[in-house]
């Protein structure tokens, strides 16, 4: 029979772990807690309880992201990938252009409980005819995918990346087609809105293409879209590894290259090339043109606006240029 302990003594022989006293405590806090858990490792984190939200629609069987309905019959259809390199176009028009030119979408977005106008009827119909996945998603979600300050207008779209023309192609077959060349370089824009509102003039005013530098100048991307009302599927951008040598290659094709500058030395109204093959070069906003390009200008063309106001917009300044051209071509 085992002898009891005195009253009060602790039996230490049984009790696990370190005891009081004996330096346990204090080699276990010097120990430290090890590195800090990522963010959706955190049951608590928002990130935490979306990766479980994730891991819980994946084990149910479902595809795509939770929150995100199939609309239809999509059973069949890959969903598009969470992450990957394509532009999401927004808006009514432009999503309905994109359409029309039977751009390869990956899949469209349309807002739960959204207006059905006929642009809305026509682009299920497309859609749905073209064999693309149509998702309902939430207004927040939609305005995710828009980003900031943009207007999806309930429905949105994933394309590829913008296929941009060669300069030299893009001369050849409106040569090919018999059409008098009218296009738009830019030198300097960086602006995407800029871009999208100067592709949507040029198919405005009867213009064939744009042709921007590879470096330093805005791309084809959602925010060029959405401002081009649609217009950038169908009007072609050529991307330019040097924009002089382009203008240059350009003149000896007897193309004329007219620079739109506040000191030019010809007035727009005055301008007598307008019935010739004509390239106009838009330098950017605060810098203008660039001293190359400048000198590469057959002539250097200025647009007269009141002494209130120091310049113009790229976008507007072309769109000017552009009404000018297509004017004083109509009248001929």
């Amino acid at each position: 029979m085992p002898k009891p302990g005195r009253p009060g003594a602790r039996n230490a022989g049984k009790k696990k772990g370190p005891l009081k006293g004996t330096g346990g405590h204090s080699r276990k806090a010097l120990e430290g807690r090890g590195p800090t858990p990522k963010a959706e490792d955190r049951a608590w984190h928002p990130a935490g309880k979306r990766k479980a939200a994730e891991e819980r629609y994946a084990a149910a069987g479902g595809k795509g992201r939770p929150g995100v309905r199939a609309v239809g019959n999509n059973s069949n259809r890959k969903s598009p990938k969470a992450a990957d390199d394509t532009e999401t176009v927004t808006g009514r028009n432009s999503v309905l252009e994109a359409l029309r030119a039977k751009i390869p979408a990956t899949a469209m977005y349309i807002a739960q409980r959204v207006e059905m106008d006929d642009r809305v009827k026509e682009m299920l119909s497309m859609a749905t005819n073209r064999g693309i996945p149509v998702l309902e998603v939430t207004r927040p979600e939609l305005d995710r995918m828009a980003g900031f300050d943009g207007v999806h207008q309930g429905v949105a779209l994933k394309v590829p990346p913008y296929s941009y023309a060669h300069p030299q192609d893009l001369l050849e077959k409106v040569i090919d087609r018999g059409e008098l060349p009218l296009f738009v370089a830019l030198d300097g824009v960086t602006d995407p809105r800029n871009l999208g509102a100067i592709i949507r003039s040029t198919a405005a005013f009867g213009g064939q293409g744009l042709i921007i530098p590879q470096r330093r100048s805005a791309s084809v991307n959602s925010a060029a879209w959405k401002t081009s009302a649609g217009a950038a599927a169908r009007i072609p951008v050529a991307l330019a590894a040097n924009l002089t040598a382009t203008l240059k290659e350009f003149k000896k094709q007897g193309v004329f290259v007219l620079g739109l500058d506040g000191g030019g030395d010809v007035s727009l109204p005055g301008l007598e090339l307008a019935d010739r093959p004509v390239v106009i070069v838009v330098g950017s906003e605060g810098k203008g043109l660039s001293r190359l390009v400048t000198e590469t200008c057959d002539q250097v063309v200025s647009i007269p606006i009141s002494a209130a106001t120091e310049s113009l917009n790229a976008g507007i300044a072309a769109s000017v240029a552009l009404y000018q051209v297509s004017t004083l071509r109509a009248a001929d």
